[in-house]
């Protein structure tokens, strides 16, 4: 929090007066910064405070490294997070939403970076959505460095938030993925996903908004949990399974897509335009909460796959002869696995299912 004050001594007027906390602020600081201390790694150099923070990328291991970098959000789960008054997962979401993105280019995240907007800063809130933050860099093993609290009278209604999230990994130069090399006959094995994840949710409030339903409703299909309950289950943080395949079978594994928007067909974004997927649509389950969102929605198949994970978060390309290593370290590393098809010659669509 910037610590600028106005004060018009005609009107007595303060920085305060215009709506924004100045102590408010310090408090936080002083909530969150044992929190991200608890979040160091080597490279990390100081303490959240500064005006910039540092990291030693050499300190870090890396001998030739190139600097990945990613920034994301929520989305609109945000909505439910303060519906529901639980804020104290939804910071791994906002972590996982990043450095996702990073291990899929092979980069293992080294510190990450957190934007708070509010309209009136509730520090008991604030400090519960960090603490998840900073529960999400220990899953994904990278230090929180720092961020940014805005306080911004007007801008959001009572109880609001925004979110944003900025990480910075890094891979040595010759490990960098998608590697060349990738080609007809690859295998792609997927990582069961943890639910919803933090995509979608303008399509998931629009269900619930059509049939009345409160997210302090039952699950039908869960049960003892709400609907809010499952809707917030942290999307699950892929780093640490995928980086040990990566660096136990570093030929064996070509390619990594994070299923997010766009579904599965994110996956040939990292393939040359030869190249497609052919998928088992019976390869794995589809999880309960996309078949009940499925038939309350009445949603099309076509309209699931390209918005939902629906039960696949993380996909590996892999060659042949390493499936059967890559699922049994993957599995190892509480991952739950599916082999869901493998890459073809491209006739017409990029994407192409089977046992539809």
């Amino acid at each position: 929090m910037k610590k600028e004050k106005l004060n018009i001594k005609a009107g007595v007027a303060t920085y305060k007066d215009a709506g924004v906390d100045i102590d408010a602020g310090d408090a936080l600081v002083d909530k969150i910064k044992p929190l991200a201390k608890a979040t160091d790694r080597k490279g990390t150099m100081g303490g959240i405070g500064g005006f910039g923070a540092l990291f030693d990328v050499k300190k870090a291991g890396f001998k030739d490294p190139v600097l990945v970098s990613s920034t994301d959000g929520v989305g609109t789960k945000l909505k439910i997070a303060q519906e529901l008054n639980k804020h104290d997962t939804i910071g791994i979401d906002l972590v996982a939403m990043c450095v996702n993105d990073l291990i899929v280019q092979g980069a293992e995240p080294l510190f990450f970076l957190d934007y708070f907007a509010t309209g009136k800063l509730a520090v008991g809130t604030a400090a519960k959505v960090v603490k998840g933050i900073a529960d999400g860099c220990k899953l994904a093993g990278c230090a929180l460095v720092g961020g940014e609290t805005a306080e911004m009278p007007g801008m959001y209604a009572t109880g609001e938030y925004d979110l944003a999230g900025f990480s910075v990994g890094a891979a040595e130069r010759t490990k960098l993925l998608p590697k060349k090399g990738i080609k007809s006959g690859d295998v792609l094995i997927g990582l069961e996903s943890s639910g919803v994840h933090s995509n979608g949710f303008s399509l998931v409030r629009h269900i619930m908004s059509l049939k009345k339903l409160d997210y302090k409703s039952p699950a039908p299909f869960a049960k003892g949990k709400s609907l809010g309950e499952v809707l917030l289950t942290p999307t699950k943080i892929y780093v640490k399974s995928c980086l040990a395949a990566i660096k136990k079978f570093p030929d064996g594994v070509k390619a990594l897509a994070h299923i997010t928007g766009g579904g599965v067909e994110n996956i040939p974004r990292i393939l040359s335009e030869k190249l497609a997927v052919q998928i088992d649509a019976k390869a794995w389950p589809k999880l309960p909460v996309f078949q009940w969102l499925q038939q309350a929605g009445n949603i099309p198949e076509s309209d699931m796959r390209r918005t939902f994970n629906n039960g696949i978060g993380m996909v590996l390309v892999v060659s042949g002869d390493s499936v059967k290593g890559v699922k049994a370290l993957l599995e190892k590393q509480g991952e739950t696995v599916h082999v869901l098809g493998k890459i073809i010659p491209r006739k017409k669509d990029a994407v192409v299912f089977i046992n539809d």
